[in-house]
């Protein structure tokens, strides 16, 4: 079984009120990309990805009139696609939900939440992920109450052979300082996201201790918006999100890399232009964690860099579709399940 993860730039913009794709000469939310020109990328990468079920981050947007699942789903038929079924958690008020594209032929999903519902009070108890999550971060005896604005998706996965494990989807919050005018005011944002984005990652880890006590098999894949040497102010905590994750029993060869004591050359997964400084910026930032007992099923992760993967490289249609539908790349995860 092939599972992966993919976060689509833009994705919500190639599609109208109605959710049909546009695929014509506008621009797309992506720098000097059409949309034509970034939906057959997308369609090109899928295809060549070839996953049995795909998390989409920043998939298209549910709302009003728009519905995320009707939307991927058509996505699917226009180009082709095996994975012809969609489905999603919690929609989210950022126009970037989490979605899922599978086979229906290779796997049955189902979105199912667990934890206690919550008002506003919060709790300390790894609540729903739609709540809210009660947690002192600092030591200062004041809790801080965290929500997700893109709530994680938590699926049950069953395989004809009714082998059976949970999914879970995530996109954590990002550490940016987005919005800042001066270098106080970015220091500041960027201090509150990371303490945000380490509330978040515990929320999650106490969710795969749950689930790992149970006996449950756990894969955990999306954007966590965290690597090594992203920003001055990881080591203000302590340790990283991705690091909360793998203390929490779960794995990616790519992550314990990265954060082993002589990382070395560090794996990326997306790619961002920094025009001001005439360079561009690459990153680690999208992961697909197993549980412990899965490392037995032979797992075999890849990353699709169009610089750094040889097939990739080799294969300039490819390599093109990759640097035109998305500032990430897809991971993929190939598992004897």
């Amino acid at each position: 079984m092939r599972l992966a993860t993919y976060n689509v730039e833009w994705f919500a913009n190639l599609f109208d009120r109605d959710d049909r794709v546009q695929v014509d000469d506008t621009w797309s939310g992506r720098h000097d990309v059409t949309k034509a020109q970034q939906v057959e990328a997308i369609a090109k990468v899928l295809t060549a990805i070839d996953a049995d079920a795909v998390l989409i981050v920043e998939a298209p947007n549910t709302g009003k009139s728009q519905n995320t699942v009707r939307a991927l789903q058509g996505f699917a038929e226009t180009f082709d696609l095996r994975t012809t079924h969609a489905v999603m958690g919690f929609a989210n008020d950022t126009h970037q939900e989490l979605a899922l594209l599978f086979d229906p032929a290779v796997l049955s999903v189902r979105h199912d939440p667990v934890g206690q519902a919550t008002k506003e009070a919060g709790s300390r108890d790894a609540p729903r992920f739609d709540g809210a999550f009660r947690i002192d971060l600092d030591i200062d005896a004041t809790e801080d109450l965290v929500r997700f604005s893109k709530p994680p998706m938590e699926l049950a996965v069953t395989l004809p052979s009714g082998a059976a494990f949970r999914m879970i989807g995530a996109h954590l919050k990002s550490k940016a300082p987005h919005g800042a005018e001066t270098r106080d005011e970015a220091i500041r944002i960027s201090i509150a996201n990371r303490r945000k984005q380490l509330a978040q990652a515990v929320w999650l880890a106490r969710r795969v201790e749950q689930h790992l006590g149970q006996g449950d098999a756990v894969v955990l894949l999306g954007d966590l918006n965290d690597g090594p040497g992203l920003d001055e102010f990881e080591h203000l905590f302590g340790r990283s999100s991705v690091e909360i994750l793998l203390q929490a029993g779960l794995y990616d060869p790519h992550a314990a890399r990265a954060h082993g004591p002589r990382p070395g050359s560090i794996p990326s997964t997306a790619r961002f232009a920094r025009p001001s400084e005439g360079r561009f910026l690459e990153a680690l930032l999208d992961y697909i964690m197993i549980s412990e007992d899965l490392r037995s099923k032979r797992p075999k992760w890849r990353i699709w860099h169009p610089f750094r993967d040889a097939a990739c490289w080799s294969r300039p249609d490819l390599r093109d579709a990759l640097l035109t539908a998305s500032d990430h790349f897809p991971v993929t995860l190939d598992i004897d399940l």
